[in-house]
């Protein structure tokens, strides 16, 4: 379980005097720190991020991160998401450090790995990663409203975890254990690596 206190604070939408165009803009300047101008890495894999199609002139993945629901084009602002868009970068680069869970899911035929951060006030955070043949992509984020949620992905992650055997894979390992599987396809991603 990770110390709250080793974490960067949330972004709270009253830090903005309630206006979320200013408050969705910290957001994204967050996103655009950690993101694109930064570096971020799974063990030695180093992320891209889908910039298309754009949203508000804003990355097509930190649309994904912040908003939720269902239907692509009809997904709504989750405050609970943004509020922890500070805590995305080090779910992922401190995963080892953390001594986080992470494993492989499969969804809509997309092999992904979850990775999962308890914090110790009671916060459950999941960040998606999508292992493609060749990189890895920053997918998502998403906060855990309810406890049903977290009991579903501890689940989740022991049938994982006992369809391996329980052997406990490093980050490299299982991005490489993946991409062993996928086929090769030559359709092209509308991505960049995360340089300035």
């Amino acid at each position: 379980m990770v110390n709250i206190d080793e974490l960067p604070e949330i972004i709270c939408l009253e830090d903005y005097g309630g206006d979320y165009h200013s408050y969705i803009d910290a957001v994204y300047e967050v996103f655009a720190r950690d993101f694109m101008h930064h570096h971020p890495a799974f063990g030695s894999h180093v992320l891209k991020l889908k910039y298309h199609p754009e949203f508000q002139q804003r990355a097509y993945t930190f649309y994904h991160m912040t908003h939720h629901g269902e239907k692509e084009d009809e997904r709504e602002p989750d405050l609970r998401r943004c509020e922890r868009m500070p805590w995305a970068r080090p779910t992922i680069e401190k995963v080892v450090e953390f001594d986080l869970k992470f494993w492989e899911q499969e969804r809509n035929g997309k092999s992904r790995v979850c990775i999962w951060m308890e914090v110790d006030n009671g916060d459950n955070y999941f960040v998606i990663l999508d292992v493609r043949k060749t990189f890895v992509l920053i997918w998502t984020a998403f906060y855990a409203d309810y406890p049903h949620q977290a009991k579903k992905k501890q689940k989740e992650y022991e049938a994982w975890l006992a369809s391996i055997g329980g052997v406990v894979m490093t980050p490299d390992e299982l991005v490489a254990d993946i991409q062993s599987r996928l086929p090769y396809n030559k359709a092209r991603v509308a991505c960049k690596q995360t340089t300035p």
